[in-house]
């Protein structure tokens, strides 16, 4: 399937992994990528430039596809190199880049000199509006159903993706929400060129992480998400357990008054806990409402085959008996 994401990236079909804590390590990005999608190595969770390099020298011994690095910029005190992080991503000869979070304008001129694509985030049309006016390549449009942070407006995405066709001149693809063959065609049907996935990615076999956290995606249903941080405006939408239960206490109970101190113990330095050693009930993880679609873990070549039959069969098949009707 030819879209203008996959003549971008230089990919088989239209299918990226997103950039997700703790999971998107060398073998995953490689996994994805070797099936014909654009894997994604998420930047932060390496943390130093020297980690991120060895990472991108690994996955580029692991598969000869393209694949990218998802850098996330954090209003935070004590912010992580990032030059040293985009010399990295550069040095190792990267050709896409995912940014998230803030801004990226900074680093732009750097990724541009050194022909890198760039693909952002973005939770509504007005930022994929500011981030097609800044220079970025593409955008991903993350609808309200994602798991991670889906933004303050609350737009899902049979409304924000047809919303951002109607304005972006750039590519995009849909994210949150998205499993199988249905959504690429949703997806393309409502404008963009593509889909992200990121939780259906962590409940494959090459996923580095804890099999229970595969688990537990699997037993999900689609209520089992929960939003947090809404009173900080930095809402998250995470799987439910005992410490998130806990913490949408203390948020009830403090209220206006609410402070990121109240709610470290749930949400700071959770991810090695739950992703690595399988501790469920460490703290709050990002996971979308999608888990209610996931039923089996199989490989990513299993998931992503399976995915371009399933549209081949509803646009050739199911979608032309309407036509022909």
């Amino acid at each position: 399937m030819k879209t203008r994401i996959t003549e971008m990236f230089g990919i088989e079909h239209p299918i990226i992994q997103g950039g997700m804590h703790y999971v998107g390590f060398a073998e995953m990005a490689a996994a994805v990528s070797n099936a014909g999608g654009l894997g994604i190595i998420t930047g932060l969770t390496l943390g130093t430039p020297e980690k991120l390099a060895d990472e991108i020298a690994k996955c580029k011994d692991m598969t000869d596809k393209p694949f990218g690095v998802n850098l996330t910029f954090l209003p935070t005190v004590n912010a992580p190199d990032y030059p040293g992080l985009v010399k990295a991503i550069i040095d190792g000869g990267v050709k896409v880049v995912e940014t998230a979070g803030n801004n990226p304008q900074q680093v732009l001129p750097f990724f541009k000199d050194a022909g890198v694509k760039v693909i952002h985030k973005c939770t509504s049309v007005r930022h994929s509006l500011k981030a097609q006016s800044i220079g970025c390549d593409a955008v991903s449009v993350d609808g309200f159903e994602c798991g991670g942070h889906p933004g303050e407006d609350d737009i899902p995405n049979m409304i924000l993706l047809p919303r951002a066709a109607d304005e972006l001149e750039i590519p995009f693809v849909a994210s949150g929400g998205m499993a199988d063959g249905r959504s690429l065609v949703a997806s393309l049907a409502m404008g963009a060129e593509g889909m992200n996935m990121g939780t259906r990615f962590i409940a494959t076999k090459e996923a580095p992480v804890h099999e229970n956290v595969k688990k537990a995606i699997v037993a999900a249903s689609e209520l089992d998400t929960r939003l947090v941080m809404r009173p900080l405006r930095n809402t998250e939408r995470v799987m439910t357990n005992d410490a998130v239960e806990e913490l949408l206490q203390i948020e009830k109970e403090k209220g206006a008054d609410l402070k990121f101190e109240d709610i470290i113990e749930q949400v700071a330095g959770v991810y090695p806990r739950i992703m690595t050693e399988g501790d469920m009930d460490a703290g709050a993880w990002s996971c979308g409402m999608v888990a209610g679609l996931i039923d089996d873990i199989p490989t990513c070549k299993e998931l992503i085959d399976r995915i371009m039959a399933e549209a081949d069969e509803i646009i050739s098949q199911r979608l032309a008996r309407f036509q022909g009707a």
